[in-house]
């Protein structure tokens, strides 16, 4: 179980460095000039990211990180020069999120958390 833990420690170690180091290079282009485009830090791709964080983190079974992914892939797909989606972006959004709430299982609710009430055995 130590072992496990270690594990997702150094992960999550790895990951954050990763990230940490990448926006500092993102930061480094843009100060010495080079040309980046405008829509690599802006909130729909920062919302992309996240999703798509979540998603690995949770193996993409639970679809929460679903909703950001769409949203953030519309925006950003937008923000490209070849895609005109303009006045086209509710309406996908709408159309994603529809087909997730057709796709995604439906979960049993109960009372409290708790199943089906046992008989109680005295």
């Amino acid at each position: 179980m130590e072992t496990q833990e270690k594990k997702q420690k150094l992960n999550f170690h790895i990951i954050t460095g990763s990230v940490i180091v990448a926006l500092g290079l993102i930061m480094l282009l843009g100060n010495l000039g080079l040309g980046l485009p405008h829509w690599l830090l802006s909130w729909h791709t920062i919302m992309l990211g996240i999703g798509l964080w979540m998603g690995y983190r949770r193996d993409f079974k639970i679809s929460g990180w679903l909703i950001l992914v769409i949203i953030g892939g519309v925006y950003t797909l937008g923000d490209l020069s070849f895609f005109d989606l303009s006045g086209l972006k509710a309406s996908l959004i709408l159309i994603g999120l529809g087909i997730y709430m057709l796709v995604k299982p439906a979960k049993v609710h109960t009372c409290g958390g708790f199943g089906p009430k046992k008989p109680v055995q005295f």
